[in-house]
């Protein structure tokens, strides 16, 4: 499929969806989250695909809403973009593949949400977080930050609008490591490559299993993870991988 505003590369079963609106700096108009939501929809279901990275590239990663647009809405008749919007935020929160997100720029009030939607993220030292919708007289999204970094803490980052660093984000736990500028993309590629031969329907278990376990209490949390440890322990794929690690083993002892 062809986008306007998105270019998507497709390689070593790692789909790369890079939101490709530089003049002006990645802005989410309706012609963007359209096609997000496109295009996280087919690659969902593309069995060639076991894992997506989202980015904006090394220098963006999107300054949130469009404001031209935004400008343009009444309230009595904003039910439509305000449903679109949120259909992204589900395309990608729900999308069956495990998704991590690449910040190498600012990621700011919509462009943010879309981060927060991500399994998990990556940013380069350039990287920006802010949750800017109260400064526009907006409701920031709240859940699922407070599942990422607390609630305390979501709140700070919802009701003061501040612009945190890659560093602060860091060390809140929002962003899983920082990269030195221009080298987000190459190495946030290795990772995905490597979780990409990985089994595509045991990843996929997974992240159910992330969404589940937070709607259940401990015990039965653990009962769920038992199951599903029972339906892949002694299974073909499960055999070959752990010869295929022996063996790897063995050559490496006889070096």
């Amino acid at each position: 499929m062809t986008y306007r505003n998105l270019q998507l590369n497709v390689a070593d079963r790692v789909a790369t969806v890079t939101i490709h609106r530089p003049d002006k700096g990645n802005a989410l108009s309706p012609g963007v989250l359209v096609e997000i939501e496109e295009a996280f929809t087919a690659l969902g279901s593309d069995p060639d695909v076991n894992i997506i990275v989202l980015t904006g590239g090394e220098r963006f990663f999107s300054a949130g809403f469009d404001l031209d647009e935004i400008r343009k809405l009444e309230k009595a008749s904003n039910e439509a973009f305000t449903a679109l919007f949120h259909r992204v935020y589900r395309a990608i929160l729900f999308c069956p593949l495990p998704v991590i997100c690449a910040v190498g720029g600012a990621a700011i009030a919509g462009g943010f949400d879309l981060t927060m939607m991500c399994d998990f993220r990556y940013a380069s030292t350039r990287a920006k977080f802010s949750q800017r919708e109260i400064a526009l007289s907006l409701t920031p999204i709240l859940d699922p930050l407070w599942r990422i970094i607390g609630l305390g803490r979501a709140k700070e980052v919802a009701m003061t609008g501040r612009m945190y660093g890659a560093d602060e984000a860091l060390a809140m736990g929002y962003v899983s490591k920082v990269f030195a500028e221009g080298e987000l993309l190459s190495s946030v590629n290795d990772i995905a490559v490597e979780m990409a031969a990985y089994d595509r329907e045991c990843l996929c278990e997974t992240k159910r299993l992330s969404h589940q376990v937070l709607n259940h209490d401990l015990e039965s949390a653990m009962k769920v993870q038992e199951w599903l440890f029972r339906t892949y322990i002694g299974a073909e794929d499960n055999h070959d991988r752990i010869d295929a690690l022996q063996a790897k083993l063995e050559a490496s002892r006889k070096r």
